[in-house]
């Protein structure tokens, strides 16, 4: 595996070539053409409109794409025997908003700040910080980090390319996170691979189009050598407490280490510890009487052979979605038990290889792998089909007419699939509006599994688990060997088991009480200087790109904020309590307005308060937009 790097000649016959552009991305294809002549007439004329990257090849008809691949072939035929030289490679203004406001079906001209940092060809770095350290008047400053997941190891990227003394302390023996933890079968990124890059080292040779743990590990693995990152990381050292000194200005930390207790001074705290970092395991009479294997989905026990059993799987989220089929092929019978069951966005690409064309594409065209990745945003940058229409006959059925159409397109989907068992259908559609819960890859393993002989669908809630299996409120007994506990993460308590005190004192979750607010998901009033990544509503809802582009807004943020703190003295900074207060009203009143907010359904979006301290509400672009640099007037600046 290795970072984006220079392009490799086109060597190959016209007939291999051709071969190779049946396997292309059309859209994106099309997209490099124009800028490879520059020539906006390939563009068919009006707009290509709303919804239509999510169809195959863009819904562009079999004679458009035989005419983009037989123009494609003359432009790499000719780049080939260089009668032709490839333009630079990121596309002008003029370029980029002719033919992103083409794809949106709509103008772009608010999207072109985000997009001319975006659409960069692979081995740019729009994101490096502007400051150095040593320019500054700063004499002891240090920066502490806690965490080596994705978004701690962007922030120590971002530490080092600006000269800043830090360290990282990581709980794990190794970086990656979440891809470090979660082992089970089946583990994939459910976000396209090639948006689940940072834009600062974009991967092209991904295997699959939706990739393996093992692949989204190698990666962050990979990051960390390259940039020099493992020399700053602490394993097997934990943050048990974080406590401001008012007098000195700065955080006193205490590690726990495999080498015992250690102390540790910064002059600011990042904390990058997730959201899904804890597993939830669900508060059912009798759990622990259960004699067998019992273990969550994200601590995985290897050593539990399942050939042959009866096993009993609680949940039906994004990670079960994906373990289930996997350990259907090995157990005796497998029992399903469901609460509430998840919408299904068809994918047919999900689990499958990149083929030897597109790998192919990646390498050797210029400019290629850059659209493609764009074409792969672009849907999300078009807006949610989740927001509350307030003139729509809202209900759990849809909050808007757009939320009704896919809909619509989802249930024909599934409804395709029961042909055969139609017995299924009224079990497995949803009665809640798209959105208010997590949308899952689905690509036939599901269904085809849930049809099994060998397998059992139960829909009662489980009130009761004893010795030898799980009791149903219909009074049904199923007997079971192993208990496999898919039920999510504690997404709602952020930084535990962490104890953080700030300013006189003041204690982060008792202030919190279980409902966490930050400005722009990174500070907080009366904890100076301390700064969270992934933090509260910064969970990413269907917007056409992942939480590493979150990770990225944030950072940016964090280190402009960081840069305010290196002038003479000891400064520090925190935000005010009426900026935060007046920030999360508005969240909350968007909230109000997305599915996830309206709706009755149980969701892990929604807390014990009834609000939602996960997700983001607004568009990607607004949260980057809000974290270009920090306003000095929303902080208390001493």
């Amino acid at each position: 595996m290795a970072f984006s790097g220079p392009l490799e000649p086109i060597d190959l016959d016209d007939d291999v070539l051709a071969e190779y552009l049946r396997e292309a991305d059309v859209p994106a294809l099309l997209l490099t053409l124009v800028q490879l002549t520059g020539d906006l007439s390939l563009l068919p004329s009006g707009t290509a409109g709303r919804g239509w990257l999510h169809q195959e090849q863009g819904g562009l008809s079999p004679d458009r794409q035989d005419a983009v691949r037989a123009r494609a072939l003359r432009v790499l035929r000719d780049l080939r025997d260089r009668r032709f030289r490839a333009p630079p490679s990121a596309p002008d203004p003029d370029l980029l908003h002719t033919a992103s406001s083409w794809v949106m079906g709509r103008d772009t001209t608010d999207l072109m700040p985000l997009l001319r940092e975006q659409v960069q060809p692979p081995g740019s770095d729009t994101g490096a910080p502007d400051w150095k350290l040593d320019e500054t008047a700063a004499r002891d400053f240090r920066v502490v980090i806690v965490g080596a997941g994705p978004s701690g190891l962007l922030a120590a990227h971002r530490l080092s390319q600006a000269g800043v003394p830090f360290v990282v302390y990581e709980k794990n023996a190794e970086v990656g996170g979440t891809w470090l933890e979660n082992t089970y079968p089946g583990c994939r990124v459910d976000v396209p691979s090639h948006l689940y890059t940072f834009a600062c080292a974009t991967r092209t040779d991904w295997p699959e189009h939706f990739c393996t743990q093992e692949e989204l590990l190698g990666y962050f693995r990979t990051f960390a050598t390259e940039f020099g990152l493992y020399e700053h990381i602490r394993f097997r050292s934990e943050v048990t407490s974080a406590q401001w000194d008012e007098q000195r200005r700065e955080w006193s930390l205490e590690v726990t280490t495999d080498q015992g207790p250690v102390r540790d001074r910064a002059r600011a705290v990042i904390s990058a510890v997730g959201q899904l970092n804890r597993p939830r395991l669900p508060d059912i009479p009798g759990r622990d009487t259960f004699t067998g294997p019992a273990f969550h989905s994200a601590r995985w026990d290897a050593s539990v052979d399942l050939a042959g059993r009866r096993v009993a799987v609680i949940g039906t989220g994004a990670s079960a979605f994906q373990f289930v089929p996997e350990i259907a092929e090995a157990a005796r019978h497998l029992l399903v038990f469901q609460r509430t069951p998840p919408w299904m966005r068809p994918s047919p690409d999900y689990g499958k290889p990149l083929s030897e064309g597109a790998l192919w594409l990646f390498r050797h065209v210029p400019h290629y792998a850059m659209w493609y990745r764009f074409v792969l945003a672009a849907p999300g940058l078009q807006g949610a089909p989740w927001v509350v229409d307030p003139r729509y006959p809202v209900s759990e059925r849809a909050v808007s007419a757009e939320n009704e159409r896919v809909r619509a397109v989802l249930v024909a989907a599934m409804e395709a699939q029961l042909s055969d068992a139609p017995e299924l259908l009224p079990r497995v559609i949803p009665g809640y509006p798209v959105g208010s819960k997590r949308v899952v890859r689905d690509n036939g393993r599901w269904f085809a599994t849930l049809k099994r002989d060998d397998v059992t669908l139960v829909t009662e809630p489980v009130t009761e688990i004893d010795a030898g299996g799980l009791r149903t409120a219909d009074g049904a007994r199923y007997a079971a060997d192993v208990i496999v506990y898919g039920t999510g993460f504690q997404a709602d308590r952020f930084l535990e088991p962490m104890s953080v005190t700030g300013r006189g004192g003041a204690d982060l979750h008792k202030s919190w009480n279980g409902d966490a607010r930050a400005y722009l998901g990174t500070t907080v009033p009366g904890f100076p200087n301390f700064f969270c990544l992934y933090g509260p509503n910064t969970n990413l809802v269907g917007q056409g790109n992942s939480i590493l582009f979150f990770s990225e807004c944030a950072v940016t943020y964090v280190m402009d904020a960081l840069r305010r703190l290196t002038g003479p003295g000891r400064p520090c900074m925190e935000v005010r309590q009426d900026v935060h207060d007046r920030y999360n009203a508005w969240i909350d009143e968007a909230t109000r307005e997305r599915a996830w907010g309206w709706t009755s359904v149980r969701t892990w979006y929604v807390n014990e308060h009834g609000r939602s301290p996960q997700n983001w509400p607004f568009s990607a672009l607004e949260y980057w937009q809000r974290t270009r640099a920090v306003d000095p007037g929303d902080y208390l600046m001493e």
